[in-house]
């Protein structure tokens, strides 16, 4: 049992530290929150991407009727279920004014509390109380706490900062796009490469060497492979996982052949095909990496060719040679069409094209490119034109790093634009 004295002194001393500690909080883009509706407010999605903050934030707005806990607080290691009920007789102690009234409950990290989904579920059905709840582990995703949260969750997926809200930490107003045209130009595109070689992650994009950058990426790489991964599925084989973790960090936006890693890794060390896909899937859970699957009708197909993988963040990747910038790139585009919800594939015919996207049964094709060149123009475009014939779409976009132009083959509208430009007008 947690004593009283305890939590109250936690409660105050987190309100004092938000009020006067946290200064600077960036807007976050596409966070949809509900506003009558009688759920539990879930913030889920990769370490460190900015889901305290977002709790910060709301504190500060509720701040006469708030409560902010952080159960990553040592203090708090032995807090139990059965803790919540005193938790909540402390708060409405040193603010006896608000008992009876509408309050909001802040919980960073609930994922710690075991059986926290009734406490909170209990609190919104029956007792006033707006719940909003943080977690980066993978038991705090959407298919893990549904059938505990009974449909009385509401979950938000929390990502590394888009380019946007990278420019804001840099004093830049993306609304203001005017500065596409003027001396600022010049300034975005420097920041745009910055962003496209360290990522969104938001402590990442406050920094200001690449050594602290460096430093503080392989600092989170080290906590998710040991909290995410090993700590959160029992993993034995560590041997296994790190190959697989270089492969995957070292490897995205390219086809990943489970077999064929097989085959280069089984004389190395021992491993089943079963536990490689086990670990696979840990990765996926994990959100550290997404893949796209070949389109095609047929799902066997689907399945049966290698899938495309992409990482959550593209200061994650390792880059070896001067060729990854054109995969960083593609990473990039594909975060970004992700935001809008929509099925991904990619196509590999006579051609090839990065991505095709589904939206409300309506198809768009994508090409990625750093540039169009002589050497690959022809490549490119022919790959584009054979997945909109495909499709039966009569037009396809290239992205590439600062090209544009359109243009019309053989019947088909070619957009070509550069995606530091495409991303400040917030759309997909």
């Amino acid at each position: 049992m947690i004593r009283k004295e305890l939590l109250k002194d936690i409660i105050v001393s987190n309100e004092e530290f938000i009020q006067r500690g946290v200064k600077k909080i960036v807007k976050r883009e596409g966070i949809s929150l509900p506003g009558k509706l009688n759920k539990v407010v879930i913030l889920y999605g990769v370490r460190r991407s900015g889901k305290t903050y977002i709790l910060f934030d709301l504190f500060k707005k509720y701040k006469n009727n708030a409560l902010y806990v952080d159960f990553e607080d040592e203090r708090l290691t032995e807090f139990g279920a059965k803790d919540f009920e005193t938790l909540k007789e402390s708060f409405f102690e040193l603010k006896p004014h608000l008992t009876g009234k509408e309050t909001v409950f802040l919980l960073d990290e609930v994922q710690n509390v075991k059986g926290w989904e009734k406490f909170c579920r209990r609190s919104v059905e029956r007792e006033n109380i707006k719940v909003f709840v943080s977690g980066s582990s993978s038991k705090m995703m959407p298919m893990e706490i549904h059938t505990a949260m009974r449909g009385r969750e509401w979950s938000v997926e929390v990502t590394p900062f888009s380019f946007r809200e990278f420019l804001s930490t840099k004093g830049i107003d993306a609304g203001e796009e005017r500065f596409i045209y003027t001396s600022k130009k010049a300034v975005v595109k420097k920041y745009f490469s910055e962003f496209l070689r360290w990522g969104g992650f938001p402590e990442v994009a406050l920094l200001k060497s690449n050594f602290e950058r460096k430093k503080v990426i392989n600092e989170y790489l080290e906590a998710m492979f040991f909290k995410d991964l090993v700590e959160r599925f029992n993993i034995t084989n560590i041997s296994l996982l790190k190959a697989l973790k270089e492969k995957l960090f070292t490897s995205f936006a390219t086809k990943l052949s489970l077999t064929a890693f097989y085959k280069q890794y089984k004389d190395k060390f021992p491993f089943s095909k079963d536990t490689l896909f086990s670990y696979y899937n840990h990765f996926l859970e994990s959100m550290l990496i997404f893949e796209v699957r070949k389109f095609s009708e047929s799902s066997y197909k689907r399945l049966r060719n290698p899938a495309k993988v992409y990482l959550i963040d593209t200061g994650l990747g390792k880059k070896v040679t001067s060729d990854d910038t054109g995969r960083i790139l593609e990473n990039a585009v594909f975060l970004n069409l992700r935001k809008g919800n929509n099925e991904i594939f990619y196509y590999n015919e006579e051609g090839e094209c990065d991505f095709i996207v589904k939206t409300n049964g309506k198809f768009k094709t994508y090409q990625v490119t750093l540039e169009l060149s002589d050497d690959n123009r022809d490549r490119e475009i022919r790959g584009l034109l054979e997945a909109c014939k495909k499709l039966g779409v009569n037009k396809g976009t290239i992205v590439t790093s600062d090209d544009e132009a359109q243009m019309q083959e053989q019947g088909i509208k070619i957009e070509i634009f550069p995606l530091w430009k495409h991303l400040l007008k917030n759309e997909n």
